[in-house]
């Protein structure tokens, strides 16, 4: 017979929908949840109270992505650090239990040593052979009860506990896939990112291992990533023959991946001479030994194709594999602060001035500081226009909300994740803390335009490797729904304020202009999305780039076009 339960259990603004299934004498019990609305305490404290109530119990637990977020990776770390902590525990529990165990045992190795000296003549004494009969009976007993005792449920039921916020496979994916992006955006190679030697680190260096190099390289194999495949291969195989361990790993196994990788980007003979290194380690190897003779044969017909035709080379596709970004080059050069196509002549032309914004009643008197970031489009800059304190009250309102950062479907219009969006934001309306309102406020005033009609503040939290490939703010014409939910019209502006210095990476870059402007903790920039005749500036296609060290805290502010006719004047000259 089977049994099935539901109960709804409410925490706060969010449910934990507890299925329990009985099976004759095993429970099996799923907890669906949101990882981030979800009292941490609440999950932990229903878990306990199942575990101790059904030692037999099982859990299975479908927790919500990590994915890329600095903020949930410290939580991580401080979830590890709890868990070394039982961990501990536990080894002190079982060296506790052994010490009993070897304490009995020395006090019974002195005893036999006495008693064998003599047996008749120590049984003769009635108070021994009383001990002896007691021992047999009882002690020995009790010895195999503390032997058999189980000292690891404590730990257990912390790791149970705790797993729910685990990383998954696809988590562990994603930061193999992070590294391999700051690899080709910064022009990294494999040596010094394993070795922790990145540039602008000033902490102890973390290294990467055989095993960890190999991992990498199996996540761009699985890609059909043969470019990657061969360089973290190619650097394991490095370390390895540097006489580094490998448990469980040799070097036969990385050879197999090596050979087959740079075969696939059309080099033999690099393919051919990984397979006779592989046999000579393991002439036994069955698909490396057809490889041979395959390798063999299509190298020497390869040959006679170029004698044939006069010695021309036969062409290799090595390299990155094909892109959908047709900007990536220029892309990746900004974020490397390459490329920046501002000349002398227009750099003289920006300037810093003290902005009141036509003296706006807050600001006469206290005018906020704006420097020209950019010319054409015009992009600005406000310095300290936030504070520290209301910076932190912002994050930590958001934290606990923090999603994958999601897109509006070109075509239907619905939000969505996509790759090449790598980040977690949350949304923050005025109403939810005066904080929020003020800077709202305060971005009306310094602007001049209507925020009522602009959307909630999100804020977005990109950790190691995360990124928002170039895109547009604001709606194209092959994009007509895309804000037509709202009903207040296109994206007119941004506003995006840097809550967090980079140590590295981070940029904001304008791909089409060829712009790049750094985070600055406290700073906001500015721009127009839309020329005055509504028409899209398609000079503002931007990105933020990877971050490669610290982590990357903005908030946006997309302010639309309703509420903006008597602020911005329309003009009838379409790119004005």
């Amino acid at each position: 017979m089977c049994q099935g339960v539901v109960l709804y259990i409410s925490a706060g603004c969010c449910a934990v929908v507890v299925a329990t299934f009985f099976f004759l004498d095993c429970c099996c019990v799923l907890f669906f949840y949101a990882l981030n609305t979800l009292s941490y305490h609440f999950v932990s404290a229903c878990l306990k109270v199942l575990y101790k109530s059904n030692a037999s119990c099982c859990y299975y637990v479908i927790a919500q992505c990590v994915v890329v977020s600095s903020g949930h990776m410290i939580d991580l770390l401080s979830t590890e650090k709890e868990l070394v902590t039982s961990l501990k525990s536990y080894i002190q529990a079982e060296e506790d239990k052994l010490q009993q165990i070897k304490e009995w045992a020395d006090r019974l190795d002195a005893l036999s040593a006495e008693a064998s000296q003599d047996p008749e003549e120590f049984l003769g004494h009635p108070v021994n052979a009383f001990k002896l009969m007691k021992r047999l009976n009882t002690e020995w007993v009790e010895l195999e009860s503390l032997i058999l005792k189980d000292v690891s449920d404590e730990f257990i039921s912390n790791l149970t506990i705790h797993r729910q916020h685990f990383p998954n496979d696809e988590d562990q994916t994603g930061a193999a896939k992070a590294l391999m992006r700051l690899q080709d955006t910064y022009q990294l190679d494999t040596d010094t990112i394993a070795s922790g030697q990145l540039p602008g680190s000033s902490l102890p260096r973390s290294v990467l291992t055989v095993e960890d190099c190999y991992d990498v390289g199996k996540v761009a194999y699985s890609e059909a990533d043969y470019y990657h495949t061969e360089l973290w291969m190619a650097q394991a195989l490095k370390q390895l023959d540097q006489g580094e361990p490998a448990a469980g790993l040799d070097a036969v196994t990385i050879l197999d991946y090596l050979s087959y990788s740079v075969y696939q980007q059309g080099e033999l003979q690099s393919a051919l001479d990984f397979t006779k290194r592989l046999l000579e380690l393991d002439p036994t190897h069955q698909r490396a030994n057809g490889n041979l003779k395959y390798f063999e044969y299509q190298l020497a017909k390869q040959k006679q194709a170029e004698g044939e035709q006069g010695g021309r080379q036969r062409s290799e596709t090595r390299g990155r594999p094909a892109d959908y970004l047709p900007e990536r080059k220029k892309y990746e050069q900004l974020c490397r602060g390459e490329a920046v196509e501002m000349t002398p002549r227009r750099q003289s032309r920006l300037f810093c001035r003290y902005h009141d914004n036509g003296r706006h009643p807050r600001y006469v008197i206290g005018p906020v500081k704006q420097e020209d970031e950019w010319d054409r489009p015009h992009i600005v800059r406000y310095h300290d226009i936030v504070s520290d304190k209301e910076m932190e009250k912002v994050k930590e309102l958001a934290k606990p909300r923090l999603r994958r950062a999601t897109i509006s479907n070109p075509v239907t219009g619905v939000l969505e994740t996509a790759h090449y969006r790598i980040s977690k934001s949350a949304w923050l309306g005025a109403f939810e803390h005066p904080v929020v309102d003020k800077i709202n406020q305060r971005i009306e005033d310094v602007t001049g335009l209507d925020v009522s009609t602009a959307e909630d503040l999100q804020v977005a939290n990109y950790g190691v490797g995360g990124q928002y490939e170039p895109h547009f703010d604001f709606g194209r014409k092959d994009e007509p729904d895309a804000f037509e939910e709202l009903g207040t019209g296109n994206r007119i502006a941004t506003w995006l304020l840097y809550m967090s210095d980079v140590q590295a990476g981070g940029a904001t870059v304008f791909t089409d202009v060829g712009a790049a402007v750094w985070p600055k903790k406290g700073s906001a920039v500015f721009w127009y999305n839309l020329f005055p005749s509504g028409e899209g500036d398609y000079r503002t296609r931007h990105a933020a780039c990877p971050v490669l060290l610290g982590n990357k805290w903005v908030s946006n502010k997309w302010i639309h076009e309703r509420g903006q006719e008597f602020r911005r004047r329309c003009s009838l000259q379409e790119a004005h």
